[in-house]
């Protein structure tokens, strides 16, 4: 999985792309950890990620409950496939997808 981080000011968006799953679950959370500070708006744009695993979503929820203390997340792009995930795991009511 690949990584493209923007950020200006207090908003950060994190592109991915590939597989976010048991292997690659714990470098999405370590940008995180490092970026997250300050943050008051992140975006996590889904276009090009392919696969997400229970891994992923763990990584997804924390993100989310440092957010709701301190701004917004909002998940853009996400396919069929990945919206089928957050549905039927209950996700939908969790995030904010657009």
């Amino acid at each position: 999985m690949t990584i493209t981080k923007k950020q200006e000011g207090g908003s950060l968006e994190l592109a991915l792309a590939g597989r976010l799953d048991t292997t690659t679950a714990p470098q999405l959370e370590a940008e995180l950890k490092q970026s997250i500070d300050g943050v008051t708006e992140l975006t996590l744009d889904f276009t090009a990620l392919e696969y997400l695993s229970s891994a992923g979503l763990r990584v997804l929820l924390s993100a989310q409950k440092v957010m709701n203390r301190q701004g917004e997340m909002v998940i853009r792009g996400v396919n069929e496939t990945i919206m089928e995930i957050f549905e039927v795991t209950g996700f939908v009511d969790i995030l904010t997808i657009e």
